[in-house]
C-alpha cells in the first residue's frame, strides 16, 4: 500500500524481459534507500514492484507478464526519462494523499499542459490503441473531485466528460517540481489507478443486485445509489 506522496526520482533500464534496474537519484532518495529490503515492496511510476537485488544506489525489481502488458513498463517507449518511486506506507505513517495499491488499471495519454499562476492544468485521456482493452477499466472510477494516481501521484480530479474518456488535473508547484510530471510531453503515456474505494463499492453494489437471506432469517438490504447516500457515502 502507498500514498501516492513521491520520495524520489530515479532512472530505469531493463535487464532482461522482465526485469529491471531501479537507480534512485539525488538526496531525497537516502531515505528510501535506508532500510530497503529485499522483498520490500516500492511503487515505480506508482507500479508495486519486489524488492529482488539491493543496489549501491538502487533495486532490481522483476514485473510478471500481466504488470508489462497493463504498465508503461512493458511499452518500447518509456514515459518518460525519470520514474517516480516511493516506498510502502509504514504502520502508524501519516497518509497524506490516498490509498494506492500499486495495481495499474491500464495506460493513458497527456493530452495538454498549460502553467496557470497557481498549478499546471494537465489533461490526460485513454489512446485509441488501447481504449477497447483498458478504457472500460479506468473510466468508470474517474469521478470530479474523486482521487487518481497519474505514475503513482497522488492527484484529485478537476474535470471529466461525462464518459470519463478524458479528465484533468491541476498539479501544484511542489507536486510539479519533485516528480516526473514535469518531463511529460504531450504523447506521453502514463500509469493510470483509479481508487480502490470506488471499485469496493462497485463490487458491493454488483453482489447486492436483489436482496437476499442471511442465515438468522433476516433479510439484507440491496445497496443502491439511494441507500449509500441514505448513509452518507455522497
Amino acid at each position: 500500500m502507498f500514498t501516492g506522496l513521491i520520495q524520489a526520482l530515479g532512472t530505469i533500464r531493463p535487464q532482461g524481459e522482465d526485469r529491471f534496474g531501479i537507480s534512485c537519484l539525488g538526496d531525497a532518495s537516502k531515505t528510501l534507500l535506508l532500510d530497503l529490503a529485499i522483498g520490500d515492496s516500492v511503487a515505480v511510476d506508482g507500479v508495486c514492484l519486489t524488492v529482488e537485488k539491493i543496489l549501491p544506489q538502487g533495486f532490481v525489481a522483476a514485473a510478471s507478464p500481466e504488470t508489462l502488458t497493463r504498465t508503461t513498463l512493458g511499452q518500447q517507449q518509456q514515459a518518460a526519462a525519470y520514474v517516480n518511486l516511493e516506498g510502502s506506507l509504514r504502520v502508524g505513517s501519516k497518509l497524506g494523499g490516498h490509498f494506492v495499491t500499486g495495481h495499474v488499471d491500464g495506460i493513458g495519454c497527456l493530452e495538454s499542459v498549460v502553467q496557470t499562476a497557481q498549478a499546471w492544468e494537465m489533461r490526460f485521456t485513454t489512446p485509441p490503441l488501447f481504449a477497447d482493452q483498458w478504457q472500460r477499466q479506468i473510466a468508470r472510477y474517474i469521478v470530479p473531485k474523486g482521487s487518481i494516481a497519474v505514475n503513482g501521484v497522488s492527484l484529485t480530479v478537476a474535470d471529466c466528460d461525462s464518459d470519463s474518456t478524458w479528465f484533468c488535473v491541476a498539479v501544484i508547484p511542489h507536486s510539479f517540481a519533485e516528480t516526473n510530471l514535469r518531463y511529460l510531453q504531450p504523447g506521453s503515456w502514463v500509469n493510470l489507478e483509479g481508487d480502490i474505494l470506488g471499485k469496493y463499492v462497485e463490487k458491493f453494489m454488483g453482489f447486492s443486485s436483489a436482496t437476499r437471506d442471511i442465515k438468522n432469517g433476516d433479510r439484507q438490504h440491496e445497496i443502491t445509489s439511494t441507500f449509500l447516500a441514505e448513509n452518507g457515502y455522497f
